[in-house]
């Protein structure tokens, strides 16, 4: 079953049949008889959404990228235990209790992956992507992290080495992104605004500052 936050917004059927999906299309089907049914009420539906959006997602972890940035003393101690220095600002829950963030230099880009099943911190990130569940994803990713990363758009220098850490249930990991240059003037929510969720996971790399307009 989709899940809900693949909704185009909070309220059910206001969307014309033509611009969804048929991924859509057979999620508002079977919404619609949940309800009928009374199995599900609208506003709990709703409530999750929303939920979702605004509050559990990428720009959390986003977030505690953008505050390790500009403070050494919190990113000495996200390093140190992750935890603890996400809940300095209200990050964490369920899912994502055990976390290791893990730091990208120039001597080393790191990438998770989950090769058992798709281990994911969603109160940090979000719901993961399809393509973080995939076998191909979850094997080539250990066998062949270059050429994965290369297929995501992520070319890098020969000498920096790839580092695979394997999430499980009982830890998670994310990558602590390199600051991209040119953002010395750049306040934490303009910062923030420059991390993607892939590049918490290590498929991708941070927005460069010209390209959040």
């Amino acid at each position: 079953m989709a899940h809900p936050h693949d909704h185009d917004d909070h309220s059910h059927g206001r969307h014309p049949a033509s611009e969804l999906s048929p991924m859509e299309l057979r999620v508002r089907a079977l919404e619609s008889i949940l309800v009928d049914k009374g199995y599900v009420d609208p506003a709990a539906l709703d409530a999750l959404i929303e939920t979702y959006e605004t509050k559990v997602g990428p720009h959390n972890g986003a977030r505690v990228v953008a505050r390790a940035w500009v403070d050494p003393g919190f990113r000495a101690r996200l390093l140190a235990d992750a935890n603890p220095a996400m809940r300095e600002l209200g990050v964490g829950g369920r899912g994502g209790e055990h976390m290791v963030v893990v730091a990208n230099t120039p001597e080393e880009h790191n990438l998770v992956v989950c090769t058992l099943c798709s281990c994911y911190p969603w109160p940090v990130l979000g719901l993961p992507p399809i393509w973080y569940k995939s076998p191909p994803y979850r094997s080539r990713a250990v066998i062949e992290p270059r050429a994965v990363l290369a297929e995501f758009g992520v070319t890098l220098p020969v000498e920096q080495r790839i580092r695979v850490w394997d999430s499980t249930a009982e830890l998670r990991y994310m990558v602590l992104p390199m600051r991209p240059a040119g953002t010395e003037e750049l306040d934490e929510a303009a910062l923030a605004a420059l991390v993607t969720r892939d590049a918490m996971i290590g498929t991708g790399l941070p927005r460069a500052p010209a390209t959040t307009a």
